[in-house]
């Protein structure tokens, strides 16, 4: 008895350092950690057999984190028998590679459809009701009206929560849970029949704005449940409109900025909104999360292979001091954007220790280029403070042919290390500095290139000739990812 007394004392520590979040930040085993993601094709995750050979590239790529479908259909096939088996396998072999999990909980929603519920929701739409269009046309998509539907997405819900518990309660693999997926009602921007439409004659305010609350609130239903069994940390995340579209031509209703209040108000369980971004205006539409109690993530972030994707990442980690940068469908990314992703992501993990410091100490900065919904760059200059310098970076490399680079592509960090000390990691930039305050100039006193090894800057060359221009600025290449720490001087 003593001896399982100590047994169960000893794993209390284990536990306790769960995940969370805290203070803007995940906390993985007790630490702040950012997710350094990749989410898998739809359907990747149905067969283990056919993921298999994915694993290691994955690793190779040095993603810390793979997001993961996990389907209502295949967990419950029969009501009430739960079958664990696609959960467990994700879990061994991302555990196996080193790699944590983000599970994506497709219950009543994916896409807005209600394409990955058990048969035995779709064959009963009685007791599953199928919401309405406005002229009556049941649509391929659960009523958010429906309590025998809620609850019994719950169930499983909370069912697959308390599996996760028992088998990984101890080791944290899985780190957090979306619940649903994309949500949103489509194609008006509220759902219709009897139910649907006695409650909104009630509803004092817009379509779109009693369609969020409905869904924020069915989805508090679900999340609720799996905290009470495993309380992992939870997020939704939201299928973004094009300007000038109205709710019903996007998914209305979703979990996007504008609807944040009735979003937050009425889906506590939730600890925040994430933006899925397929647009051009990555940094626009990110930017619109990062507000007080809502840490950015984003968990789709374009296709698996954009050529932006090290751009938008130092704009996420750096500008907004988000928590996560996840590609979709990185399962089928093709050699270059692999090798592309291999670099960034090398890079950004063995700087994950000062990154996380640098964000909760506001001494960090991104910066990408701005682009519009239509495609048009913004290649200005943008300026900055840290410590007792501004610091311009510019998108265009003097040193590479016009026809030779893509601004859009181009992007950085800078991180203030104290004193006159920074770090300067990106690709494509230039970056000259000015003193602050007072007269006088702010010189290199020396540049050093290297690479970051457990936390550690190794330096390789240094700097202070030809790659400094004589001095004049810091330069990133564009055609690497890269890590230079500069210390300052004034003259």
């Amino acid at each position: 008895m003593a001896a399982l007394a100590l047994a169960v004392l000893g794993s209390a520590p284990v536990r306790a350092q769960m995940p969370a979040v805290r203070d803007g930040q995940l906390i993985v085993d007790g630490k702040p950690f950012l997710i350094l993601g990749g989410e898998l094709g739809n359907s990747s995750a149905s067969s283990r057999s056919w993921l298999a050979p994915a694993w290691p590239r994955l690793r190779a790529m040095h993603l810390n984190t793979v997001l993961a479908p996990v389907s209502w259909e295949l967990i419950e096939p029969v009501e009430g028998r739960y079958d664990f088996a696609s959960v467990d396998g994700l879990v061994e072999d991302a555990r196996a590679h080193g790699l944590r999990l983000g599970l994506l909980w497709f219950g009543a929603w994916k896409n807005s459809m209600s394409t990955y519920v058990p048969a035995w929701v779709k064959r009963d739409a009685r007791r599953f009701p199928r919401a309405l269009a406005a002229d009556g046309t049941p649509q391929e998509i659960l009523s958010a009206f429906a309590p025998a539907t809620r609850d019994a997405d719950a169930r499983a819900f909370a069912a697959l929560m308390a599996h996760l518990r028992q088998i990984d309660g101890e080791t944290h693999t899985v780190i957090l849970v979306q619940v649903e997926n994309e949500i949103g009602f489509l194609p008006d921007a509220r759902e219709h029949g009897p139910v649907a439409d006695a409650a909104f004659a009630r509803y004092p305010g817009s379509e779109e704005a009693f369609t969020a609350e409905a869904y924020a609130r069915y989805t508090e239903a679900v999340a609720a449940a799996g905290k009470r069994a495993y309380p992992l940390p939870m997020y939704v995340n939201g299928a973004q409109g094009r300007p000038g579209r109205k709710p019903g031509d996007y998914p209305a209703g979703g979990p996007l900025v504008h609807l944040l209040v009735p979003w937050k108000r009425n889906a506590p369980s939730i600890d925040f909104l994430a933006p899925d971004i397929y647009f051009p205006n990555f940094g626009e539409i990110a930017r619109r999360y990062a507000l007080p109690g809502n840490p950015v993530f984003v968990p789709e972030a374009n296709n698996a292979g954009d050529p932006r994707a090290a751009a938008n990442a130092f704009f996420v980690f750096g500008a907004l001091k988000g928590i996560g940068f996840s590609p979709f469908s990185i399962d089928s990314i093709d050699a270059p954007g692999a090798a592309r992703t291999a670099a960034l992501y090398a890079m950004l993990d063995g700087m994950m220790p000062v990154i996380v410091r640098a964000q909760a100490q506001g001494r960090i900065a991104g910066f990408a280029p701005a682009v519009t919904f239509d495609g048009a760059v913004d290649a200005a200059p943008q300026t900055v403070t840290l410590g007792d310098h501004v610091f311009t970076v510019g998108f265009i490399d003097p040193w590479t042919a016009a026809t030779a680079q893509v601004p859009a592509e181009h992007g950085g960090m800078i991180l203030w290390m104290g004193g006159d000390d920074y770090l300067v990691a990106g690709t494509g930039i230039t970056v000259t500095v000015a003193p602050a305050k007072g007269g006088g100039r702010s010189g290199l006193e020396q540049v050093d290139e290297g690479r970051f090894e457990d936390g550690r800057f190794v330096a390789l060359r240094r700097l202070n000739g030809d790659q400094t221009h004589q001095g004049r600025h810091v330069r990133l290449p564009p055609d690497a990812i890269g890590v230079q720490r500069v210390r300052l001087y004034r003259y």
